[in-house]
């Protein structure tokens, strides 16, 4: 087994990734510009600041470690901001992927696993989404996200590469033993957002939209916690290492909650009340988005261990109180 190149492995999910890969023995090397990554969260591998787009440096990178698999984590991820700013995470998420799919060809790399999400959904008809569901996205983000995934299918069917995508839903969750978490100043994810304002971070939550159509009026989301989604791209890389065919997978856990759900929960296990404000619909967000996900789960023997929101959210709330003392850097 060659090394393992981990593009935004000092990021939020692909620093998870990297401690999984480095505790069972794989020889990881991380590629980060930092611009919304933290140095401290990666803990194993050798870490070279750069860019994804810069064909030189990742030529360089992937002939001198010898890289045989790349996970590729790195892009932009706040919805709202793509509706507000598309180029931006066109040339960052879907140009900067092409330029690596050239490097990793000409290189020889041989397996790829892919940060998608399901955002390439758009608005399913009855709020679930298998993969053969349409894909027709409503904002830019899962636009730049289903353009890669083309890419990179088209590119595998000329190539000896072979992929698994996988497209997550709502990932939350931190560390369990608190090493690293997410850490993203400004965040908008909904399970970090409540957290902070419980360690007095935030002075409210707002709820985006309380008209939609489903059960509370709020959004419905799947929500997977990181370290089984962490766990899930071992399951890929190693399907792939043992000669599997490239994949598109969900990644969610097959339920959805809506945003009082959440905060309910929120409240029991943190035992504070919460300072709920109302606030218009957001750009982009579906009323509804819940994963069919039986198919990982046949294909890769992916087995969730923490399908539990309120095990989600205790391993969040941990981790902004473990932020109290100090910032990421």
């Amino acid at each position: 087994m060659g090394t393992i190149l981990v593009t935004g492995g000092a990021g939020y999910i692909g620093s998870h990734v990297v401690l999984k890969l480095a505790e069972r023995g794989e020889d990881v090397v991380v590629l980060d510009n930092l611009s919304t990554g933290f140095r401290s969260a990666v803990l194993h591998g050798d870490l070279m600041i750069g860019d994804t787009a810069d064909r030189h440096l990742v030529s360089k990178l992937l002939e001198a470690r010898r890289v045989d698999a790349v996970m590729h984590f790195a892009a932009h991820i706040v919805v709202p901001e793509s509706v507000e700013q598309p180029l931006k995470y066109y040339r960052n998420n879907t140009c900067a992927t092409g330029s690596l799919l050239e490097c990793c060809i000409e290189s020889g790399v041989r397996h790829f696993v892919f940060s998608s999400t399901a955002a390439v959904y758009g608005i399913p008809a009855t709020g679930r989404a298998g993969e053969d569901a349409p894909t027709e996205p409503i904002n830019p983000y899962g636009t730049s996200k289903l353009v890669s995934e083309w890419m990179l299918r088209d590119a595998a069917r000329v190539s000896s590469l072979d992929y698994v995508a996988l497209r997550y839903f709502n990932v939350a969750g931190a560390d369990f033993a608190g090493r690293i978490g997410q850490s993203t100043p400004n965040a908008t994810h909904l399970v970090k957002v409540a957290c902070e304002h419980v360690v007095g971070k935030r002075d409210h939550v707002p709820v985006f939209g309380n008209d939609y159509d489903t059960p509370d009026g709020t959004c419905v989301r799947d929500y997977v916690h990181v370290e089984d989604l962490a766990a899930a791209h071992l399951d890929a890389l190693d399907y792939l290492r043992q000669g599997g065919g490239s994949a598109t997978l969900n990644c969610g856990y097959g339920r959805g909650f809506s945003v009082h759900e959440v905060l309910g929960a929120v409240r029991r296990v943190s035992g504070e009340t919460l300072n709920v404000v109302p606030a218009p619909r957001r750009p982009g967000d579906p009323p509804q988005l819940v994963a069919v996900a039986e198919r990982i789960r046949d294909l890769l023997g992916w087995t969730p261990r923490h399908d539990d929101l309120e095990e989600i959210v205790s391993s969040a709330l941990a981790w902004e109180r473990r932020l109290l003392s100090g910032p990421m850097t």
